[in-house]
């Protein structure tokens, strides 16, 4: 059984993929596996993920026939780690903004705190850390996780950053179990999913099971697909969020 598979979302990532770090990384004796999600890539990615699965076997490439989108490329990755056995699963972008070294850190929240079933990564400029955003990305991102924050009542500081680990549960399957609403925030979508599945239970509220990580290292790498439009369609994204799982439920009448 693979204890720990990172999904890598890819759409023409041919020319910011670094297999040589991939190869560096598991040789150094890291225990995580990697499925590369080829999201219907037109460029010559789908050769090099296989030449790297072929050289890799902890590398391993699942090929979409057609661009299905981030969302939909992360939660098949994700479904398809969870029914091949994996203990835990999580995701990464594909041009390592966060470094492979992360892994390891995110893992050890889970190694000693067996409340914690969530772990994200999360951009906070510290003392000591090196976490390099473009200004007007980030004071957008700062603007947009106010937000969220509000949205989900949850003090989370970064739903955004790629790099979340979570542990393999029943629950986790049934939360990936439909396509997302939302394309560039389907992290809020799982976020509010959560939220909707434990209301009126007595399991942990997500507050209570969900880890924010700050990275020692973050770097905004050349040729992100993020525009600033998409800041406008994930306010959108948000309302429709909101309505689909956040909704107060209906107050009964008091009985006279």
């Amino acid at each position: 059984m693979t204890h720990t598979v990172i999904v890598i979302p890819c759409f023409n990532e041919a020319r910011r993929l670094h297999p040589e770090a991939f190869v560096a990384f598991v040789a150094s004796g890291h225990p995580q596996h990697f499925l590369f999600v080829n999201d219907g890539s037109t460029d010559d990615t789908a050769r090099r993920l296989d030449d790297l699965a072929s050289r890799v076997p902890q590398c391993q490439v699942l090929h979409l026939p057609a661009n299905v989108g981030k969302a939909e490329a992360v939660r098949q990755g994700l479904l398809a780690a969870l029914g091949g056995g994996a203990v835990r699963v999580g995701f990464l972008d594909a041009d390592l903004a966060t470094p492979l070294e992360a892994l390891p850190e995110l893992a050890h929240i889970l190694d000693v705190r067996p409340d914690i079933e969530w772990v994200f990564g999360s951009r906070v400029r510290l003392l000591g850390r090196t976490i390099e955003r473009r200004r007007a990305r980030h004071y957008l991102g700062r603007v947009f996780a106010t937000a969220v924050s509000l949205l989900l009542g949850l003090p989370i500081y970064d739903t955004q950053c790629g790099a979340k680990l979570f542990r393999g549960t029943d629950e986790l399957r049934r939360l990936l179990a439909t396509p997302f609403t939302a394309g560039w925030i389907f992290d809020v979508e799982l976020i509010a999913r959560l939220i909707q599945a434990r209301r009126g239970t007595n399991l942990p509220p997500p507050e209570a099971c969900i880890y924010e990580l700050p990275l020692q290292t973050w770097r905004d790498v050349a040729g992100s697909k993020l525009r600033a439009k998409d800041f406008l369609r994930a306010s959108l994204d948000l309302l429709k969020i909101k309505r689909k799982y956040l909704a107060s439920p209906p107050r009964m009448p008091r009985s006279r």
